[in-house]
């Protein structure tokens, strides 16, 4: 008799992407099915703690398994022109018309040498960027680079601050904003956009909706597609590009050369430190590079379009203050609105609101790429399953990651709607030193260490190589913050520093990169962990204290929720590879 013939099984109707709300959603993994399952997990926290600590992620499962956890690709629609411009709009915001005054009375004219010394500490870490963006092209950046070389606790803490150094960072912005547009309206009360409510603490008691508002537009934007919010980005950078250029024409044609005389007036130490005030108006290229995934070829346009922005805003930046100092004598310069006040003093009254229109420009695009860009680093964090996996989804129509975009929103506007500016910049700088530093030390482990194959002895020499390099360098912060001058004791620990990486130099390397590598491999990579930890050691008492409190809060939730959760994923995707290798080994012996 005929078998009756089996009706086709029909694919299950996808979900919505709207419609998921269940327990299963946000917490897949078996550990949390039920109260049973994770008390039965928290009794094995320690064996799981040392799993983690010592298992590192790989190339291949952060581009070909975590991104199956969005369900749909993002869409790769953006070119080397797109990077260049999305960095200029990441990097170019208020901080170059906010911090010159400021570093110009530390270092006089020679700020012009303090933003070249601080470009070049900048493209170290482009570089080391850049070549893990065009191995591992994937939205985590940073936190990707770190779960592969130094492992998920590593990456957990760093990204954790970073994330939510990047929150806070995109609040101070918006309250910025505020500031600025109520500064052109009315300039003796910046404040008189925002609402007083005397029942809360100082501090908190300034209500900023319009902040509020800026930092929905900005996001609302990058959830509707990453095309439309780069087109939108460069021609906005174009346009603020084109008012620069403005100034440093108009600085050069009314700029008298004898206002650059002495040059020097506060010598090395000045330049120096005015060299760690300027850095951060260079920060923000790191936003860019997570948005690798969405790039149409890695290794072409990702090298073209990160060292290309950051070698433009260098150059940018160096004619800026060169066209401030020849305008105004360095004394003479405002603190606090240093173009605005140039331009008043040579009879263009009227460009200071130019000056406020480029900088408002400028925290706009610095705001649409940063939600990018943070979207990008939350959607790999989720990916992971360090946080639910539900901020991981991407829309299938727009492409990008609505879910970890409305994450990052809320939690910054709720911030910038009630916290001060003054409270707003405690909390900045730390986590973006130590994340450029901790993505050199990576590449450096990437060079000189593969698992399996480095020989021991080798491993060793590696290491001890790199606690010359790094003990070198937080010596040389250390001279240099407890005010220690004369040249005796620098030298030292330079010759140190410079024998710790010339040892690490004469060391077999165990991995050459594939497509594009920084050059002057381990020269480059120690130079940055040295300018990084020499940057870290300026921060103040306050800096340290809120890492140190952030990362004990991350470390509880990492014990109780991310240890579990991200050892869950990797022994299901272990046990599924394993069964996929024992069905293709018997297939081979039935054939």
């Amino acid at each position: 008799m005929d078998s009756q013939p089996q009706p086709e099984q029909q694919d299950p109707e996808p979900r919505s992407y709207w419609k998921r709300w269940t327990k299963q959603d946000f917490f897949p993994e078996p550990t949390f099915r039920n109260l049973s399952s994770y008390k039965d997990a928290l009794s094995h926290t320690p064996s799981r703690l040392k799993d983690r600590l010592l298992n590192r992620s790989s190339d291949s499962f952060e581009l070909l398994q975590l991104p199956k956890q969005s369900e749909h690709h993002m869409h790769r629609c953006l070119t080397w022109w797109d990077l260049i411009w999305l960095g200029f709009g990441s990097v170019v915001g208020s901080g170059i018309f906010v911090i010159t005054g400021e570093a110009t009375l530390l270092a006089g004219p020679a700020i012009v040498l303090s933003y070249a010394i601080s470009g070049l500490s900048a493209l170290l870490s482009v570089l080391c960027y850049t070549e893990f963006a065009v191995e591992v092209p994937v939205a985590g950046g940073s936190f990707s680079y770190l779960r592969i070389e130094l492992g998920d606790f590593v990456a957990f803490i760093a990204a954790g601050n970073i994330l939510l150094e990047a929150m806070v960072g995109a609040a101070g912005l918006g309250r910025s904003w505020t500031s600025y547009l109520a500064s052109m309206i009315n300039t003796d009360n910046t404040d008189f956009l925002r609402f007083r409510v005397s029942s809360l603490p100082d501090g908190f008691n300034l209500l900023d909706p319009i902040a509020v508002v800026v930092l929905l537009v900005a996001n609302g934007i990058a959830m509707s597609g990453t095309a439309r919010t780069s087109m939108l980005n460069w021609i906005a950078s174009i346009a603020s590009a084109l008012v620069i250029l403005f100034i440093i024409v108009v600085g050069f044609i009314y700029g008298k050369t004898e206002n650059l005389r002495p040059f020097f007036p506060y010598g090395a130490e000045g330049v120096f430190k005015a060299a760690a005030v300027v850095y951060w108006s260079y920060t923000g290229f790191d936003m860019v590079a997570n948005l690798a995934e969405e790039v149409k070829q890695p290794s072409k346009d990702i090298p073209v379009g990160l060292i290309g922005s950051m070698s433009l805003i260098s150059v940018i930046y160096c004619l800026m203050a060169l066209a401030l100092v020849m305008m105004q004598k360095y004394t003479e310069v405002s603190a606090d609105a240093a173009y605005s006040v140039a331009f008043t003093a040579i009879g263009m009254n009227w460009a200071k609101y130019l000056v406020s229109i480029c900088a408002l420009k400028g925290m706009t695009t610095s705001l649409l790429v940063g939600s990018l860009g943070q979207a990008r680093y939350t959607t790999q964090i989720a990916r992971s399953h360090m946080i639910s996996p539900w901020f991981a989804l991407v829309h299938p129509r727009t492409g990008t990651p609505i879910y970890a975009t409305m994450l990052v929103t809320i939690a910054s506007a709720i911030v910038a709607f009630f916290t001060s500016l003054d409270v707003l910049s405690s909390v900045f700088s730390f986590s973006t030193l130590s994340i450029f530093m901790c993505v050199a030390i990576a590449l450096l482990v990437r060079r000189y260490y593969v698992k399996d194959l480095t020989a021991k002895n080798d491993l060793v020499k590696f290491l001890a190589s790199l606690f010359v390099i790094i003990g070198s360098s937080i010596a040389i912060a250390a001279l240099w913050n407890t005010d220690v001058r004369g040249w005796v004791w620098y030298v030292v620990a330079g010759v140190i520093w410079f024998s710790g990486t010339l040892w690490m130099a004469l060391l077999p390397k165990q991995r050459v990169a594939k497509v594009w590598s920084v050059p002057l491999v381990p020269w480059v990579p120690a130079l940055s962990i040295g300018i990084n930890l020499f940057l870290i050691g300026s921060l103040g008492y306050v800096a340290f204290l809120r890492f140190a409190i952030c990362t004990a809060v991350m470390i509880v939730y990492y014990l109780f929720v991310g240890v579990h959760a991200t050892y869950d994923v990797a022994h299901q995707i272990d046990r599924q590879e394993s069964r996929t290798e024992e069905g293709s080994a018997s297939q081979r012996v039935l054939l």
